[in-house]
């Protein structure tokens, strides 16, 4: 048993972690200084609250290409309910997240009532709510938020980012559902059966409909986070963001073809990247260079769990 803990592919991956971490530390001395680690934790935020709840989408079989474009229209949006409708700022961020979690709500709905692959409704709704956003800020970007606004996305508390409060706050809700409810279960049933957790009693309209509808939310929170850090609004906000989720999700360990993974794992995953992101560009690697190093990292990271796995379930 313990044999089995040590080869869980959390761990493997964890262990990759410390080992770049090492590495890096060693290469350049800017690296592994608190100044830099947290200004990471920040730029890693956006990426973290969608790939949270990407683990559920994708344990239940699903994908949601969708969650970069709902981003850019949510940011667009809390702009333009904020200085072009006069709404006060605050209710125009409840506004935007409104608008995530019926955007996500959409795509749940597509999936479930009209049984479109979760591929083919979310690349539809990607090009949508990306010409939505395009189409509502006419290429213009909304800047002069009041200074209270940049506290979410630029200020600290006790010495570590906003962001990263929120980021654990969203982690441990995502954690604690998957791994101790109901609620959780039904997710891992549906990924390992879909027919199966129906004859069960489970109910898989509605579980999918919130899971969905979650990576709305979270889509918007990770937009107001954008916009208060890089103090504008732009439409293009969270273009190609889908991938990054997508390549923390899995790295992490959660398979793309459902029925397995922890919010554990994406976060050790989502730490990987941007560790090997921000120690390759300051060694002075070039950003195709990163690309390919993460690419290899990714491949080897699958291909060593699957094969432990193998010899440990034998």
């Amino acid at each position: 048993m313990a044999l089995r803990s040590l080869l869980r592919h959390e761990a493997l991956l964890a262990l990759i972690l410390a080992v770049a971490l090492a590495v890096l530390a060693v290469d350049n001395e800017r690296f592994f200084t608190a100044a830099n680690l947290l200004n990471q934790g920040r730029l890693m935020t956006e990426v973290g609250l969608i790939a949270v709840v990407m683990t559920f989408v994708i344990i239940t079989g699903g994908i949601d290409l969708s969650v970069g474009s709902i981003l850019g229209l949510c940011a667009i949006l809390v702009g333009v309910f904020w200085k072009t409708l006069g709404l006060p700022l605050p209710v125009a961020m409840v506004l935007c997240l409104v608008v995530g979690t019926l955007a996500g709500f959409v795509n749940g709905l597509i999936v479930t009532r009209f049984r479109v692959p979760p591929l083919i409704a979310t690349l539809a709704t990607l090009a949508l709510y990306r010409g939505l956003a395009e189409g509502i800020s006419q290429a213009q970007s909304i800047r002069g938020y009041p200074s209270w606004f940049f506290v979410l996305g630029q200020g600290n508390v006790l010495g570590v980012p906003t962001q990263l409060w929120l980021l654990a706050i969203v982690a441990l809700v995502g954690f604690f559902i998957l791994r101790f409810t109901a609620f959780g279960r039904a997710t891992y049933a549906i990924g390992n059966n879909e027919m199966g957790a129906e004859f069960s009693g489970i109910d898989v309209v509605r579980t999918k409909l919130l899971i969905y509808s979650a990576s709305g939310f979270v889509s918007a929170l990770a937009a107001l986070v954008f916009v208060s850090r890089v103090s504008t609004t732009r439409s293009d906000m969270g273009t190609g963001i889908e991938l990054d989720v997508i390549t923390a999700v899995v790295l992490g360990g959660t398979s793309i073809f459902g029925g397995r993974g922890l919010v554990v794992g994406t976060l050790i995953g989502l730490c990987l990247v941007q560790v090997l992101k921000n120690g390759l560009a300051l060694s002075g690697v070039k950003g195709d260079g990163t690309i390919v190093i993460i690419g290899f990292v990714l491949i080897a990271a699958v291909l060593v769990s699957n094969l432990l796995r193998r010899y440990s379930s034998d």
